[in-house]
């Protein structure tokens, strides 16, 4: 019985990350796509794949995001977020369209993707019509 109790208690050890690891993903996804979405559908340029942090800040339309590759992450005015270091946020743009009835709308879909220490991706997708 003390064997069978163990190796339950090892398991449930091993796995008590798991949601707080979740949960931060998904908290890095719905932050970076909020930001996202909440900028222009286009500009006048289009700015290099950022290298830093600090180069997000001055993002202000959607295609600036395509391609984006950080780790660790970064919150928007461009700041290190050091404390989630195991991070990696991935993001990239395509354009697409939106039908509604006859008409069509074009569209950008954003997908955020975020990759935890642990190895595990959670993906969040939206999509930014031209409107």
């Amino acid at each position: 019985a003390a064997a069978a109790l163990y190796s339950a208690m090892a398991s449930i050890t091993v796995r008590s990350a798991d949601p707080m690891l979740r949960q931060q993903s998904l908290m890095l996804a719905e932050a970076y796509l909020e930001e996202i979405l909440a900028q222009a559908y286009a500009g006048p340029e289009i700015a290099p794949v950022p290298s830093s942090c600090a180069e997000r800040a001055y993002f202000d339309e959607v295609l600036d995001y395509r391609s984006l590759d950080q780790q660790p992450p970064c919150d928007a005015q461009g700041d290190m977020l050091t404390q989630l270091a195991g991070y990696r946020v991935q993001v990239s743009v395509t354009d697409s369209s939106l039908a509604d009835g006859a008409a069509s709308v074009p569209a950008r879909y954003v997908e955020v993707r975020v990759t935890d220490p642990a190895g595990q991706e959670l993906v969040l997708g939206g999509y930014r019509g031209n409107y």
